[in-house]
Protein backbone atom coordinates (compact mmCIF):
# COMPACT_ATOMS: atom_id res chain seq x y z
CA UNK A 1 0.00 0.00 0.00
CA UNK A 2 1.10 3.33 -1.16
CA UNK A 3 0.11 6.74 -0.03
CA UNK A 4 0.69 9.14 -2.79
CA UNK A 5 2.18 12.78 -2.04
CA UNK A 6 -0.29 15.61 -3.91
CA UNK A 7 2.49 17.95 -3.53
CA UNK A 8 5.58 16.29 -5.57
CA UNK A 9 3.75 13.21 -6.47
CA UNK A 10 6.40 10.95 -4.15
CA UNK A 11 4.88 8.32 -2.44
CA UNK A 12 5.38 6.66 1.09
CA UNK A 13 6.20 3.06 1.28
CA UNK A 14 4.54 1.14 3.95
CA UNK A 15 8.00 -0.30 5.15
CA UNK A 16 9.14 3.75 6.17
CA UNK A 17 6.42 3.88 8.62
CA UNK A 18 6.95 0.42 9.82
CA UNK A 19 10.72 0.77 10.65
CA UNK A 20 10.28 4.19 12.18
CA UNK A 21 7.68 2.65 14.55
CA UNK A 22 10.31 -0.06 15.20
CA UNK A 23 12.37 2.54 16.24
CA UNK A 24 10.41 4.37 18.18
CA UNK A 25 8.79 1.64 19.69
CA UNK A 26 10.64 -1.04 20.28
CA UNK A 27 13.80 0.95 20.03
CA UNK A 28 15.45 -1.86 17.44
CA UNK A 29 16.79 0.56 15.51
CA UNK A 30 19.83 3.28 15.83
CA UNK A 31 18.78 4.79 12.83
CA UNK A 32 16.80 5.13 9.51
CA UNK A 33 18.03 6.82 6.34
CA UNK A 34 15.25 7.16 3.85
CA UNK A 35 15.87 7.36 -0.17
CA UNK A 36 13.58 9.00 -2.86
CA UNK A 37 13.66 7.19 -5.70
CA UNK A 38 12.43 9.08 -8.66
CA UNK A 39 11.67 6.48 -10.88
CA UNK A 40 9.16 4.83 -8.36
CA UNK A 41 8.25 8.17 -7.30
CA UNK A 42 8.33 6.81 -4.01
CA UNK A 43 10.54 7.40 -0.65
CA UNK A 44 11.45 3.63 0.49
CA UNK A 45 14.13 2.71 3.24
CA UNK A 46 17.38 2.53 2.30
CA UNK A 47 19.26 1.36 5.70
CA UNK A 48 18.78 0.46 8.92
CA UNK A 49 21.17 0.84 11.99
CA UNK A 50 21.44 -1.18 14.69
CA UNK A 51 20.98 -0.24 18.19
CA UNK A 52 24.95 -0.38 18.67
CA UNK A 53 25.49 1.88 15.61
CA UNK A 54 27.46 5.22 17.04
CA UNK A 55 26.44 8.51 15.71
CA UNK A 56 29.27 8.85 13.64
CA UNK A 57 28.63 5.29 11.97
CA UNK A 58 24.94 7.07 10.91
CA UNK A 59 26.18 9.88 9.39
CA UNK A 60 29.41 8.49 7.20
CA UNK A 61 26.08 6.67 5.68
CA UNK A 62 25.02 9.59 4.40
CA UNK A 63 26.00 9.88 0.66
CA UNK A 64 28.11 13.25 -0.32
CA UNK A 65 26.31 14.52 -3.28
CA UNK A 66 22.66 13.08 -2.98
CA UNK A 67 20.19 13.91 -0.71
CA UNK A 68 18.29 11.54 2.07
CA UNK A 69 15.78 12.09 5.09
CA UNK A 70 17.38 10.15 7.74
CA UNK A 71 15.62 9.45 11.34
CA UNK A 72 18.33 9.08 14.39
CA UNK A 73 17.39 7.91 17.97
CA UNK A 74 19.80 9.77 20.80
CA UNK A 75 19.99 8.54 23.61
CA UNK A 76 21.49 10.93 26.53
CA UNK A 77 21.80 11.97 29.92
CA UNK A 78 20.56 15.00 31.75
CA UNK A 79 22.48 17.16 33.82
CA UNK A 80 20.44 15.17 37.04
CA UNK A 81 21.85 12.05 35.52
CA UNK A 82 18.38 10.50 33.30
CA UNK A 83 18.78 8.33 30.87
CA UNK A 84 16.51 10.45 27.89
CA UNK A 85 15.84 10.26 24.51
CA UNK A 86 14.82 11.85 21.35
CA UNK A 87 14.21 10.91 17.63
CA UNK A 88 15.69 13.18 15.23
CA UNK A 89 14.36 13.97 11.45
CA UNK A 90 16.93 15.38 9.61
CA UNK A 91 17.06 16.63 5.96
CA UNK A 92 20.22 15.79 4.53
CA UNK A 93 20.52 18.27 1.47
CA UNK A 94 24.58 18.57 0.56
CA UNK A 95 25.69 21.66 -1.15
CA UNK A 96 27.10 19.43 -3.80
CA UNK A 97 23.82 17.47 -4.80
CA UNK A 98 22.03 18.13 -7.80
CA UNK A 99 19.40 20.98 -7.94
CA UNK A 100 16.66 18.41 -9.06
CA UNK A 101 17.51 16.13 -6.31
CA UNK A 102 17.64 19.53 -3.39
CA UNK A 103 13.83 20.26 -5.37
CA UNK A 104 12.91 17.01 -5.27
CA UNK A 105 13.77 16.47 -1.42
CA UNK A 106 12.84 19.95 -0.16
CA UNK A 107 9.31 19.59 -1.94
CA UNK A 108 8.36 15.88 -0.22
CA UNK A 109 10.01 16.81 3.34
CA UNK A 110 7.03 18.15 5.14
CA UNK A 111 4.50 15.56 3.97
CA UNK A 112 7.10 12.57 4.44
CA UNK A 113 7.79 13.98 8.03
CA UNK A 114 3.96 14.10 8.63
CA UNK A 115 4.31 10.17 8.18
CA UNK A 116 6.44 9.90 10.86
CA UNK A 117 4.25 10.48 14.07
CA UNK A 118 6.90 11.04 17.31
CA UNK A 119 9.50 13.59 15.33
CA UNK A 120 10.91 15.01 18.33
CA UNK A 121 13.61 17.46 16.89
CA UNK A 122 14.02 18.66 13.26
CA UNK A 123 17.32 19.54 11.82
CA UNK A 124 18.45 20.91 8.26
CA UNK A 125 21.78 20.01 7.27
CA UNK A 126 23.93 20.73 4.41
CA UNK A 127 27.22 19.80 5.43
CA UNK A 128 28.59 17.42 7.97
CA UNK A 129 29.48 20.16 10.65
CA UNK A 130 25.94 21.21 10.48
CA UNK A 131 24.37 17.72 12.48
CA UNK A 132 27.86 17.55 14.06
CA UNK A 133 27.33 15.41 17.13
CA UNK A 134 27.54 18.93 19.42
CA UNK A 135 24.60 20.24 17.52
CA UNK A 136 22.72 17.13 18.36
CA UNK A 137 23.70 17.07 22.03
CA UNK A 138 22.57 20.83 21.79
CA UNK A 139 19.57 20.38 20.15
CA UNK A 140 18.69 17.69 22.39
CA UNK A 141 17.98 19.40 25.63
Amino acid sequence: MLEANAASGMAVHDECKLKFMDLKAKRTHRFIIYKIEEKQKQVMVEKVGEPAQTYDEFAACLPENECRYAVFDYDFLTPEGVQKSRIFFIAWSPDTARVRNKMIYASSKDRFKRELDGIQVELQATDASEMGLDVIQSRAN
